[in-house]
């Protein structure tokens, strides 16, 4: 009863969180050219600074996932979640105040310096607390579930960006940020209780020890099991299907994060899309995912296994990004976001294909792994396909294929299929008994 009710709060929570960073997607293309090309349909140098921020987010999130998730196998996952939920409301609060020039810089800052802690950490630490609760056998369904709820809060984000005006979105984003740090810091119970757990690092209790050099030995202890690359090696090195699950997670990444970069803007750029547009856009895709995630996924999981709905869930992702990529007339976005029914399988399948290969007290220190490799990805994304973007909706095009960047961040989604499809299921080893591996220590 207690791991229900930690999992609805955990599902209100990620909610409410998803809630306010998603209602601002389809403004902030919109906030961008008016701040850096007013007046302008196309804007290279727009192109280039989201690139450079996804850059610099994606070197940060690299050295902090798995710091993150290391970190949440010690002290809690209620405790890490703490940091990037509250971390997430400054930059929201700054263009809630304000949307001109400056204020966007200070946005873009800060934004950019908060999202290497935020970006993919409350992802992974609830997944991490999703399995600390949840059997293997019902794990790839509450996965689903998860992300369906993320779905949920797109569409209801994207619905409220709708019909309320460019400044009241930052403030109601703003305002529901706060809601969800202080809903989980009141609500949600901890998921690790035993032993092994040091004190939270929020915790008001204090740990008994006989003497300061105890203390600063379990200080010390702590420091030298964070994460190393060395470290990330030998987790990739302990079962094939992890690593293959590692080079699906890279490549399939690349394909989002390029995507997300630049869908916008070619839309924005082609078929003069403005936010009503882009938020009619992002209703279509989340509610055919939401459905997917929420009710066709819990039927088909224990039906077909995760790895062939991982392979099902990229090989429509490749369809939809080529559709994008072609798209004649301005309708064919909105036919191509329908397609999300079937790739929202593809994160949570591959999610739940990892957490069986380690033990469970290893879920942390797992989902931060994966994390950092798709960190890793949202580095190299913006340096292959901002400059392809930028070229081809500019005047200086070789050829006149505005979609070009998004066809080949569509052959980058096909990669990740390809390697799915030659994942076979191991023996999960998380049910045996706790891993004993040894990771490399300072």
């Amino acid at each position: 009863m207690e791991k229900t009710c930690g999992l609805s709060h955990l599902f209100m929570t990620i909610f409410l969180h998803h809630f306010s960073t998603f209602m601002v997607i389809p403004a902030i293309t919109d906030i961008t050219m008016s701040a850096v090309c007013p007046g302008r349909d196309e804007c290279s140098l727009a192109i280039y600074l989201t690139g450079f921020q996804q850059a610099i987010i994606g070197l940060g999130t690299l050295v902090m996932m798995p710091l993150v998730g290391n970190l949440s196998d010690k002290y809690g996952r209620k405790a890490m979640l703490t940091v990037p939920i509250t971390l997430t409301i400054i930059p929201l609060a700054i263009l809630a105040y304000s949307r001109t020039r400056n204020f966007f810089y200070a946005y873009y800052v800060l934004k950019t310096l908060t999202a290497m802690v935020c970006e993919g950490s409350v992802h992974c630490l609830s997944l991490a607390y999703v399995a600390d609760n949840v059997p293997e056998g019902r794990r790839a369904s509450v996965f689903g579930i998860l992300s369906g709820i993320g779905s949920c809060a797109f569409v209801c984000g994207n619905i409220s960006t709708r019909f309320i005006s460019t400044s009241s979105t930052f403030q109601v984003s703003a305002s529901v940020a706060i809601v969800a740090a202080v809903y989980m810091r009141i609500l949600l119970p901890e998921s690790i209780r035993d032993e092994n757990l040091y004190t939270p690092i929020l915790s008001k209790e204090k740990v008994a020890v006989s003497s300061p050099d105890e203390e600063s030995a379990r200080k010390m202890q702590v420091f030298k099991r964070l994460p190393s690359i060395e470290d990330m090696v030998c987790l990739l090195k302990s079962s094939p299907t992890f690593s293959q699950a590692a080079i699906v997670a890279f490549f399939s990444n690349l394909a989002d994060v390029g995507l997300h970069a630049a869908m916008m803007y070619y839309l924005k750029a082609k078929f003069h899309f403005n936010k009503d547009q882009f938020a009619d856009l992002m209703v279509i895709s989340g509610i055919a995912g939401t459905i997917s995630q929420l009710v066709v996924m819990p039927l088909l999981a224990p039906a077909l296994g995760e790895e062939r709905m991982l392979s099902i869930g990229l090989l429509f992702n490749c369809a939809h990004v080529f559709l994008y990529s072609i798209a004649w007339s301005s309708w064919v976005p909105y036919a191509a976001a329908v397609f999300s029914i079937l790739f929202v399988f593809a994160q949570p399948c591959m999610r739940t294909i990892v957490s069986k290969q380690v033990g469970s007290h290893e879920q942390g220190k797992a989902q931060g792994c994966i994390s950092g490799i798709c960190s890793f990805a949202n580095v190299v994304s913006p340096l292959l396909f901002s400059p392809l973007t930028a070229l081809f909706l500019s005047d200086r095009a070789p050829f006149d294929f505005p979609g070009f960047s998004i066809m080949c961040i569509g052959f980058a989604s096909m990669m990740a299929f390809i390697q799915s499809i030659m994942i076979r299921a191991a023996p999960p080893i998380s049910s045996q008994r706790p891993s004993n591996r040894n990771f490399v220590e300072a």
